[in-house]
């Protein structure tokens, strides 16, 4: 068994993880107060993954929810203390190489003249249970078209 790459990132009152596992299948989750679990069998040589993390505050763990995707399984956990910054995912202070920061998605706290803009992925989960196809709107990539790009001079 081996850990999935994973990448996570703070919210003023939930925190996001993304295991990073294509084509999974046999998906557990696990939500507890102080920790979460996740385990499946993906990739194309079937490899088992397995993670318990200890986290580094207490959850709601009845609010928290999980996606699966044809990439990935991202995990929303709803904090027990709204507003209460964390600065690691992990209760013990410690370097896991499987671990680490999605900075894509990391928004400094100082800043917060688009929070209501940028925090509509619980919105879009609620109604969300399964293996779905996800909507348009939380998908991690854009699509261009490049054929209406503005002339360069």
């Amino acid at each position: 068994m081996h850990p999935a790459t994973t990448k996570w990132y703070d919210r003023r009152d939930s925190v996001f993880i993304e295991f990073c596992v294509a084509d999974s299948k046999d998906v557990k989750v696990n939500f507890d107060k102080t920790k979460c679990g996740f385990s499946c069998v993906g990739g194309t040589d079937n490899v088992r993954h397995e993670i318990l993390i200890d986290l580094f505050e207490a959850i709601d763990e009845n609010e928290c929810k999980h996606r699966r995707t044809d990439r990935s399984v991202l995990f929303y956990l709803r904090k027990a203390q709204p507003g209460t910054p964390w600065p690691r995912l992990t209760k013990e202070k410690e370097r896991l190489t499987w671990l680490k920061v999605d900075f894509n998605n990391w928004k400094d706290w100082a800043d917060d003249s688009d929070e209501e803009n940028y925090d509509q992925f619980p919105d879009l989960m609620h109604n969300m249970d399964g293996d779905d196809d996800m909507p348009e709107d939380v998908r991690h990539f854009q699509i261009y078209d490049l054929t209406k790009m503005p002339d360069l001079e």
